[in-house]
This record gives structure tokens, C-alpha cells and sequence, in this order.
């Protein structure tokens, strides 16, 4: 054997090795919430490829498209249309409905993918959904007995990892975060306003030097506090800081800004009612003529303002209450602990980084040989 095809044999186990060793965890998230409660929930996606929103809306069944808006709002236009192109590898989030049982939570039976012909399961784990599930959990979730033999045409569900339960006694958004490279847990939990422990805890991760990139991870990020009574059709309407939904079949749009302490903020939304319950949004009145979203006059606190808020809707009406809200800045979160140490020295990107330079040692090695 010469000493191309040698160096190439072992370049190659090498690469295997490596490559088999970063094998993924599945993403299992924790959802003890009474069964069959449901919220909504966020998932990160990138394609491999360029794409648009009205394809990535397509593959993961979101219904309307400002929906899929909202959940980006920091990144996409408000005023994006279906055709707004979406880069390689440019994260989106997904919102959509999660659903509890058994003590976990999985994506109330969407998205539904059609199978091409030439798909593999593994093949549409990895490539199609970009490695947000295991091809594993497909099998699972669909009760396919062999994972090779799988029929063209038929539809599966993509069980995608979800929550609904509080953390630390405060509602949250359960959002399933792939870890980028370079990340540390002390990181992410600086950037989502968490602490370490939590993260650790809710990921079942005993050491933070366990953390690995592109790991799907369950980040809990803080919802606006609502008025939306338990009896409503939206509830539990959780909404994260900047990301707005829309609601009452879209006649409401409600944000959640941390600016405003928050508190979820409710406007009309100015779109025609969807899903055929109503021809024209029905009234959206507190007293006289003040309807959701506006103040009325400021008390003598300065700190305080009451307002129309949203408070749900039903079959027949949007229900609506007079609120109060506080005006004054909210007072600073207390600093997460537990670090990992400056620049998250025990993060799995110093893992990825390490293996790389062996990567790039054998390629080295090959130019000498060659």
C-alpha cells in the first residue's frame, strides 16, 4: 500500500471516529404539566440551502405566515411576504403547538412531511429538518417497524421536542435552541436572561462541559404576564420577549417587550378573521370608546397606567378587562451562577474546536506524505 492510499485509509477512520464521537444526544425536554396540556412553543431551523418563508412555512404546517413572522420579529420584516428569501444556514424559528403526555412534550402531531421518493428516514432527520429530531424519534413516533423501508407518498409526523411547564414558578416560552459553535452554557443563559442551573436542570446536563454544539437544548425564555382568563380558547397565551403573535382567530395582535415590563401589549390587528368562525372581528371595547390597546387617563401614581387589555376569547366574542400597568423599569435580574469560567472554557465548542485541529494536523500530515 503506497503512502497516499495509507495516510488516506487512516484519514479516514479517523474522520469517521471523530465524526461518530460528536453523535448528538436526543432532545428529550421534560414536561410534567397535566396531560394533555398544550402551549406554544419555539424550535430553531436552518436549511442547508437557500430557501424561503413560504417553503420553511410549508415544511413545518405553520398555518399563516405572520405567525412564522412573529416568532422572528428581530430578524424578518414585519411586511415579509411568503417569497422573502432566507439564506444558508440563516436561523428561524418555528413556533408551534406543543401538546404534554407521559411526562414529556412533542408537537401536537404537526409537522406532517410527505415522503419523496429516495427519502431515508435518517436522510430526512438530518437534511430535511437539519437535525432538529433523531431519525430514531420519527421511527418511533410513527411506529415504523423497520426504519429502511418506509413508502413514498405516505405522510409521517416530525415529533419535534417541546414543553409547557413553569420554571421557577414563572410561565416561560419553551424554546429548543441548537447550540451554535463557540457556545457555553454560561453564555446562553447570559443571552436568554436564564441562569446556568436551570439550563443544566432541565437538559438533564450534570456538567456544562457536556454541552455540544448543535445540540438541541430546552432554553426557557420569560413570557409576558396576560390578562387572558383560564376559560379562553388561546389559553395559556405565552408570548417572549420580542416576538408578537397573533390570536382570536387574527384579530388580535399582542407583543411582548421587555421595555414594557412584561406585559403583554393587545392591539387589533387590522386582518380579516381566518378559519371561517367569524365574517368581521367582533367588538373589542372595555367602556365607551376604549378598545384594547389604549390607555386611559394616567393616575396620580407615575409609576402605574390602567388600560384596555385582551383577556381571550370565545365561540362568539374577544373578551376584554380594564388592566394596570407599571411604567417604571422592572428591577435588574440577578446574575446567573454557576459559571464555566471566562469564555466558557468547559463548553462543547472547545471540544469541536480540539478535534478540528487534529482534523487539520492529518490533513497536513497528507501534504508532506503526498
Amino acid at each position: 500500500m503506497g503512502k497516499s492510499a495509507l495516510w488516506l485509509t487512516t484519514f479516514t477512520l479517523v474522520l469517521t471516529g471523530f465524526l461518530t464521537a460528536r453523535a448528538q444526544p436526543e432532545a428529550n425536554f421534560k414536561c410534567s404539566s397535566s396531560t394533555n396540556a398544550t402551549c406554544r412553543a419555539l424550535i430553531d431551523y436552518f436549511s442547508q440551502n437557500a430557501t424561503t418563508l413560504r417553503d420553511i412555512q410549508k415544511l413545518f404546517n405553520v398555518k399563516h405566515l405572520p405567525d412564522l413572522l412573529g416568532a422572528n420579529a428581530n430578524t424578518i420584516p414585519e411586511n415579509a411576504s411568503g417569497s422573502y428569501s432566507v439564506a444558508p444556514k440563516q436561523v428561524v424559528r418555528i413556533p408551534f403547538p406543543c401538546k404534554c403526555s407521559n411526562g414529556t412534550g412533542l408537537s401536537n402531531h404537526v409537522p406532517l412531511y410527505k415522503i419523496k421518493p429516495g427519502d431515508g428516514l435518517d436522510y430526512i432527520a438530518r437534511t430535511v429538518f437539519a437535525g432538529v429530531v433523531t431519525y430514531q424519534q420519527i421511527q418511533k413516533a410513527n411506529n415504523i417497524s423497520d426504519a429502511n423501508k418506509i413508502i413514498a407518498g405516505d405522510s409521517i409526523w416530525i415529533p419535534l421536542p417541546c414543553s409547557c411547564d413553569s420554571v421557577g414558578g414563572s410561565s416561560v416560552v419553551h424554546y429548543a435552541y441548537i447550540v451554535p459553535i463557540g457556545s457555553s452554557v454560561e453564555g446562553i443563559a447570559q443571552e436568554f436572561g436564564t441562569t446556568e442551573q436551570i439550563i443544566l436542570s432541565l437538559n438533564g446536563i450534570d456538567d456544562p462541559k457536556k454541552l455540544q454544539a448543535q445540540q438541541v437544548i430546552d432554553v426557557p425564555l420569560k413570557a409576558c404576564s396576560t390578562s387572558v382568563k383560564n376559560n379562553s380558547m388561546d389559553y395559556p397565551l405565552l408570548v417572549s420577549n420580542s416576538t408578537y403573535v397573533y390570536t382570536a382567530n387574527e384579530c388580535v395582535k399582542c407583543k411582548c417587550d421587555s421595555s414594557n415590563n412584561y406585559v403583554l401589549q393587545c392591539e387589533p390587528s387590522q386582518l380579516k378573521p381566518t378559519g371561517g368562525k367569524w365574517s368581521v372581528c367582533p367588538s373589542m371595547k372595555c367602556t365607551g370608546n376604549l378598545t384594547i390597546g389604549n390607555l386611559t387617563s394616567a393616575s396620580d401614581d407615575p409609576c402605574n397606567r390602567t388600560f384596555c387589555a385582551y383577556a381571550g376569547y370565545s365561540f362568539k366574542r374577544i373578551n376584554t378587562i380594564l388592566a394596570n400597568e407599571s411604567t417604571c423599569p422592572a428591577p435588574a435580574p440577578a446574575p446567573s451562577g454557576g459559571s464555566v469560567g471566562p469564555g466558557g472554557s468547559g463548553s462543547g465548542a472547545s471540544r469541536t474546536t480540539f478535534g478540528l485541529i487534529i482534523v487539520l494536523h492529518f490533513i497536513l500530515l497528507a501534504l508532506c506524505l503526498l
